[in-house]
């Protein structure tokens, strides 16, 4: 058969990185690649030695069917069942070798061919359009039984193992086979790269060896394959490791969230705990002695008429009283006494009138006397928060005093749990006040009053909105996104622990359902609004537990 330089030059380039890479190589011997490839079939072949199956050495078995078995058959099978290849779609590299193979040895078809348990399988094709035979009528099936060496039949009508063979008597009429072993890096034969022709002839030396390298390059391909495919199931344990730990991370942010905030709801609780015992200790222990002395001032202020009177009538009945009379009224300016007597008392009155609502307004702020929720009227409970805070907005050192403006809306009573929200009442203010403590905002130059303005207001049927501005320097866009961050805060080391809003927020949201945001420009001011649901039966009471359960 002769073979143009067209279809030679693409073989040579296939098999120099071969011959570098000493895929042909054997003691002994080293192929030449050139002149002699261009004599394979143009001139006689150089017989072959003809491998025979030895079964003086481990010899194979056989099945029912008289087809040989392989030693360590069950390992054989594993080692071919864990390349996953079996039953695949066609694969171009495979392809190409099994080409090259028939190109080589000139012949019609070439085979990839796998011996499973009951058949063999072709991986790859040429020159045939089938794609398994069962495995008793396989020529690879004796070829697999010597892994060290190349089955080769001459004439397989004069080989008795085969001249029955239903390949040999029927399509394809195979008259020659040469097959390769595929074997692994364990020495077990998974199949063969084979060579079959219609007609009986022999192979070159070179021609056994190159496709015995070929069939080496099958199992690097083979080998490549798992281990493409153990790099995937790497990856996707990596993959899922990698979720998983991304998983944990994000419960151990959670858990962590769930920390700070159950450390900032056990330390305000505890804090707000001692302040309201605190006020109500010292609410009942001055409330009772202004109550003996309210009780005693209208006493006192009769007594002193009536001995005012006595005095008067004296002094009409004896008006020349004696000199030391005289002189003892002169001293203690008897006239003056008796006319400031009256406006003292009236003063005390009005003091202990105004101790006992500072008292009143101590009760209301930590109303410890009172179920934990009930229906209250807002409005109250925000001008008695700002009683208790006059001394704040009074005028200091960096300032004049804070004005208050009201504009109180027509609003309902609101069923909710009021200490708390006592509480965040105060601290907005709180935070109101310390903004207009580093001045008023610089877009409100022309008018430099310092200004807190409280509003309320209806949202339909069932909700409300409570806001607190100020006109201070207003906050920044990176600070309102972390405000309501637990431990956040840019108030000076000392003066600021960053809870206050952290829980001004859990009580709004956690505790009454409602939402809590703030509104800020800076140099224009801040706004700090509150929504929270005030029909009594649309409000759903959740209380709040410190350890977060």
């Amino acid at each position: 058969m002769n073979h143009s330089d067209t279809w030679l030059r693409p073989l040579q380039r296939y098999l120099r990185p071969l011959h570098r890479f000493r895929l042909f190589w054997r003691p002994g011997h080293q192929p030449k690649l050139d002149p002699p490839m261009r004599q394979v079939a143009t001139s006689a072949p150089v017989p072959a030695p003809t491998a025979t199956m030895d079964f003086s050495s481990n010899p194979p078995t056989t099945d029912a069917s008289g087809c040989p078995v392989p030693r360590h058959e069950a390992d054989r099978l594993k080692a071919l069942n864990d390349y996953e290849i079996l039953d695949t779609l066609p694969e171009k590299n495979y392809d190409d070798l099994a080409a090259i193979a028939a190109y080589i040895c000139g012949t019609p078809i070439s085979l990839i061919s796998l011996i499973d348990s009951d058949r063999q399988w072709f991986k790859a094709r040429h020159g045939i359009d089938a794609t398994a035979t069962p495995r008793e009528q396989a020529f690879c099936a004796y070829a697999i039984c010597q892994p060290e060496e190349v089955l080769m039949v001459p004439n397989a009508l004069e080989d008795p193992r085969f001249a029955q063979n239903p390949l040999v008597t029927g399509d394809p009429e195979i008259r020659f086979y040469a097959g390769a072993p595929l074997v692994t890096s364990e020495g077990l034969a998974v199949g063969t790269l084979c060579v079959i022709d219609r007609q009986p002839r022999q192979l070159t030396q070179q021609q056994i060896d190159a496709l015995q390298a070929l069939s080496r390059q099958v199992i690097s391909q083979l080998e490549l394959r798992r281990q493409a495919k153990q790099l995937q199931q790497e990856v996707q344990l990596r993959s899922q490791m990698a979720q998983i730990a991304a998983d944990k991370s994000a419960e151990l942010a959670q858990a962590l969230a769930q920390l700070q905030k159950t450390q900032v709801s056990l330390v305000q609780s505890e804090k707000m705990s001692a302040l309201g015992r605190l006020v109500a200790g010292v609410a009942h222990e001055i409330n009772n002695p202004i109550s003996f002395i309210e009780g005693n001032l209208h006493y006192c202020k009769s007594y002193f008429n009536h001995l005012v009177g006595l005095i008067r009538l004296y002094q009409t009945a004896y008006p020349k009283g004696s000199p030391e009379i005289n002189c003892a009224a002169e001293d203690c300016d008897l006239n003056y006494l008796s006319h400031d007597l009256p406006r003292l008392l009236n003063s005390m009155q009005i003091g202990s009138h105004r101790i006992q609502s500072i008292v009143q307004l101590l009760r209301v702020f930590s109303r410890l006397d009172e179920s934990e929720t009930k229906v209250v009227d807002l409005h109250h409970n925000l001008d008695a928060t700002l009683t208790l805070m006059e001394y704040q907005l009074a005028a200091n050192q960096h300032r004049p005093a804070i004005q208050v403006t009201r504009c109180y809306g027509d609003v309902p009573q609101v069923h909710c749990a009021i200490s708390q929200l006592n509480q965040v009442f105060m601290q907005l203010l709180s935070n109101a006040i310390d903004a207009l403590d580093c001045g008023v905002g610089c877009k409100h130059l022309n008018e430099p009053q310092p200004t807190i303005c409280i509003q309320t207001e209806t949202l339909g049927n069932d909700r409300l909105r409570i806001q607190i501005s100020d006109n201070g320097v207003g906050i920044s866009e990176m600070g309102q996104q972390r405000m309501f961050d637990p431990f956040y805060t840019t108030k000076p080391v000392g003066k600021g622990t960053g809870m206050g809003l952290a829980i001004a927020y859990q009580i709004i949201v956690d505790l009454h359902g409602g939402q809590l945001h703030c509104e800020s420009e800076p140099g224009l001011g801040t706004t700090l609004t509150i929504e929270i649901v005030h029909a009594p039966n649309l409000f759903r009471f959740k209380p709040v537990n410190p350890l977060g359960s």
